[in-house]
């Protein structure tokens, strides 16, 4: 009864077939207000739990007092680290982060206590009346100190989260050779991912003694292994559903309410519901690495790059989460899409006492790019040279050796997408507001135009020797004289669109147009997590491996039927047909009373460990390109920028949504757009977050987002489900860069920075 008052979204469509624009089953729900995100979910009886953070960044705690909070009538409980039920920690990649804090906070917001009560208020205002004795400690709040040896150890192993190691030829022979060398020093402020649906979930407990919990996430099979050790409970005890998710970005991936709406719903036996503030958001989920950069790039008088040498230092916040992989990220592609003989590259991921940083779209790479990008202008200026020639001149290709060894064996057209942007037309002057909007602060004296390229590239799909899969099963049965397909898998839904690919693969491998996508949940196996834009790839070839099981035996019992061979029939038009295209028998009929199910679990190409003292090995199963050129007009007085047009060229491999492409195309290119010249996280010396609201963490809005021209190619990778490639994170890759350099081209300054800030350019012009 209880699951029955839960929201589910069953995704139902009149499916299209692949490379059509299919429409999404949830998207009139949600332009509509009708579709139920998690922070929706409502069941009878349930009661609302809060978490107690810490105000500080870095203290020892001495003691935890309770008593004035249970006592407050409506509260039902007030949980510590010492009601904890099974372990005390969890973590993507290691288990160091507390569910409670023990002895110890090392971040400003870090989880204490957990407060369950009848209504919200009341267990916020039990909450406040926890009182925690702390004992403050010196926080480390600078990355760039964090390593030398007078700085006190964030945990006890030391600050040092990760150092990755890339040696490819004989960089002091090649810098010999180079006639010109350029050097620069290159930042990247902490971004939020600013999902707009904030962490939420709804924990119900089951007669078994265990627990159900619908939440929003992108990975539910990685959050069950950390939240059932947490819980002193075998995972067949604890049963995920995904609810609605308000989009994701990376910031989904680590736990937020998952453990402790559980744990509350244990202790009381009762449903408990979580949702975070706006505020609490922030301090909620990982954010993206700052990141501190030294690159130089040598290159002969003609413009032939010779060596790359580059030294990373990422700040990864108080505890490991996904650092170890994303300083990884960024160092396999710190050199860029170019043929580069050889390289030396250093990145270091260290522990501070800022809030931690993970996951966000572009994982790494998105910084690695902004530097190389930004010196590789800096190298065309020091030629002479045209920076988009001499991008074209170092163009990756397939073939092409990486730093890490491996060649490019799939498609590269690192050359093509440079040159359609390079043949577009440039957008006229006047077309658009002046910098600063309709406040009309800018009257039009002293604004320059500036054109800046950039391309980037990033793996797609898990590396380094992991055995990426995912599962899918299909149901093909026959209701009201229709055949009726339904599709189970983890797959997280985040906005991407997977639920509307899924559907579209069914209905091309089997001929059937009412497609049914079941809720995601862990009844089913393993997805993997809505991340690397692997998603479609990988759970895209699970569904397609088990949709074509399925069309196998209904060939099969076809050809029964109609004594034809197997080869000489397929399916089209819910019917089984013959070449000419000529129906033969209904699939319902074929189907009959009973369901035809098959399950298919989907592996990529094996990939290897990379060497830790060279960096050498095949990590990677593909690649993805974008390149950007952005167009914008800024106003040197007053240091306002207004970006005129941001338009991309990037391979997809097959666009299996071309619309739903566009999309992913435009939503991160907004998303570099922010980081380029407003989105960051801003703490003060004590490791406070200054600005955790909408009010002044910075998004761009309409009126921010220019005209975005999108060429898309499709260049079909050999290894990939309908030689399909990801297109969630290229676009995040190249369109930052791209913007600051158009702001150099305009204003000659070095701009060395992210996000832009007026006074950057108002100041120095000045």
């Amino acid at each position: 009864m209880r699951e029955e008052s839960v929201h589910r979204t069953i995704s139902t469509e009149r499916a299209g077939a692949v490379g059509r624009s299919a429409p999404r089953p949830d998207g009139t729900l949600k332009v509509t207000g009708q579709f139920a995100y998690s922070s929706d979910l409502w069941v009878s009886g349930m009661v609302w739990g809060t978490t107690l953070r810490s105000p500080h960044a870095a203290a020892r705690i001495r003691s935890i007092d309770v008593r004035k909070a249970l006592a407050l009538d409506g509260v039902h409980a007030v949980l510590t680290h010492e009601d904890v039920p099974g372990a005390k920690t969890y973590g993507m990649k290691v288990a160091d982060q507390p569910v409670l804090a023990i002895d110890e906070v090392r971040y400003q917001g870090e989880p204490v206590a957990l407060v369950a009560a009848d209504d919200p208020r009341t267990a916020k205002r039990a909450a406040a009346l926890v009182q925690v004795d702390y004992e403050l400690l010196e926080p480390v709040t600078d990355a760039g100190r964090a390593l030398d040896e007078a700085t006190r150890h964030v945990h006890p192993g030391g600050n040092l989260v990760r150092h990755v190691k890339i040696r490819h030829g004989d960089v002091a022979a090649a810098r010999a050779r180079a006639d010109v060398v350029v050097s620069g020093e290159y930042e990247v402020g902490m971004q939020d991912q600013a999902f707009l649906g904030p962490e939420s979930g709804l924990a119900l407990p089951t007669e078994d003694g265990g627990v159900e919990l619908h939440v929003s996430s992108q990975w539910l099979h990685k959050d069950l292994e950390q939240i059932a050790p947490c819980l002193g409970l075998p995972v067949d005890k604890v049963r995920l559903t995904l609810a609605g998710v308000g989009g994701a970005f990376g910031g989904r991936e680590d736990l937020s309410v998952h453990v402790h709406a559980c744990m509350l719903a244990l202790r009381l036996g009762k449903p408990v519901k979580m949702v975070y503030s706006r505020e609490e958001s922030f301090f909620g989920h990982v954010h993206r690495h700052p990141a501190k950069m030294r690159f130089e790039h040598g290159a002969t008088r003609d413009g032939k790059l010779v060596h790359v040498k580059a030294e990373l230092l990422m700040d990864g916040g108080a505890y490991t989460s996904t650092s170890p992989v994303v300083i990884a990220n960024a160092c396999y592609f710190v050199a860029g899409a170019y043929e580069v003989p050889s390289a030396e590259i250093d990145g270091f991921a260290v522990f501070s006492n800022n809030p931690p940083c993970g996951a966000m779209r572009g994982f790494g790479a998105v910084q690695s790019t902004y530097g190389c990008e930004s010196n590789m202008d800096k190298l065309a200026r020091e030629l002479g040279m045209d920076p988009l020639e001499l991008r074209l001149r170092n163009a990756m290709t397939t073939g092409t050796v990486l730093p890490t060894g491996q060649a490019v064996d799939g498609p590269a057209p690192v050359a093509e997408l440079l040159a359609d942007l390079r043949d577009r037309p440039l957008p006229p002057p006047g077309s658009e507001l002046l910098p600063g909007g309709l406040a009309n602060t800018s009257r039009g004296e002293g604004i320059r135009r500036g054109v800046g390229y950039a391309i980037g590239v990033k793996a797609i799909g898990y590396s380094g020797g992991v055995d990426d899969i995912s599962t899918a099963r299909v149901v093909l049965s026959a209701a009201g004289g229709e055949p009726v397909v339904s599709v189970h898998t983890a797959a997280a839904e985040c906005g991407q669109g997977i639920t509307t690919v899924q559907c579209q693969i069914a209905s091309t491998e089997l001929g059937v147009s009412r497609v049914v996508v079941l809720p995601a949940d862990t009844a089913i196996g393993d997805a993997g997590s809505a991340s690397a834009s692997r998603l479609t790839w990988m759970s895209g070839g699970a569904v397609q491996g088990a949709c074509r099981l399925v069309a196998r035996e209904l060939l099969r019992r076809a050809a029964e039927r109609t004594g034809r061979p197997v080869a000489a029939l397929a399916l089209r038009d819910e019917h089984v047909v013959d070449p000419a295209g000529t129906a033969l028998v209904p699939i319902a009929e074929l189907v009959g009373s009973g369901d035809l199910e098959r399950v298919f679990e989907f592996h990529h190409r094996p990939t290897s460990t990379i060497d830790p003292e060279t960096g050498q090995g095949d990590a990677h199963i593909a690649y993805a390109f974008a390149a950007h050129r952005a167009v914008v007009d800024v106003d040197v007085d007053l240091g306002l920028v207004k970006v005129v047009e941001l338009a991309t060229a990037q391979d997809v491999g097959k666009a299996m949504n071309p619309l739903s492409v566009a999309g992913q195309i435009e939503g991160g290119s907004a998303q570099g757009l922010g980081l380029a010249v407003m989105e960051e996280i801003l703490l003060d010396e004590h490791g406070h977050v200054r600005n955790p609201s909408f009010t002044d963490y910075l998004i761009p809005t309409i009126l921010d987002v220019p005209s975005m021209p999108i060429s898309l190619y499709e260049f079909p990778h050999p290894d990939s489900p309908y030689g399909l490639n990801g297109v969630g994170e290229p676009p995040t890759l190249s369109s930052t860069p791209a913007i600051v350099n158009a702001l150099r081209a305009a204003t000659g300054l070095d701009l060395a920075r992210v996000p832009v800030r007026p006074q950057d350019i108002a100041l120095a012009s000045g």
